[in-house]
């Protein structure tokens, strides 16, 4: 059974500033080409976190143009700092198909996920599908 992380006040306000994307009115470009959206340039401004956009645009060939990815992060505190694991799938509940350690990061939330349609990323709750009636 997986242990329920408790966020702190800063987590829950950058979580809560995040919830407020939901959609993308422009498209920014990467030093590696990947496209992103408002929120997370956002996330990336907020969080010094164009570290983490790269490390994903840098992957775009290894992902065997998988259309759809579901990047994760999180982070854990450590004797010497805090690392950060990054894992992509194809969807939740998959193999992993990516998976790079870093070694120390300052990335403020313990977890957090991210989508990758083609060559662009975007927040979770930016991602929209029409319902069926």
């Amino acid at each position: 059974m997986q242990q329920e992380i408790k966020n702190t006040p800063e987590q829950e306000s950058i979580l809560s500033e995040l919830r407020n994307f939901t959609g993308s009115e422009s498209y920014f470009k990467s030093h590696t080409g990947l496209l992103f959206t408002d929120g997370v340039k956002y996330l990336a401004d907020k969080l010094g976190a164009y570290w983490l956009v790269d490390l994903v645009g840098s992957y775009k060939n290894h992902a065997n143009n998988k259309p759809f990815l579901v990047w994760r992060i999180e982070t854990k505190e450590e004797i010497n700092g805090k690392t950060a694991l990054i894992t992509a799938r194809e969807d939740t509940n998959t193999p992993i198909l990516i998976k790079q350690i870093v070694p120390f990061t300052d990335f403020k939330l313990p977890i957090y996920e991210l989508y990758q349609i083609n060559n662009i990323l975007l927040l979770k709750n930016e991602y929209w599908r029409k319902k069926a009636i």
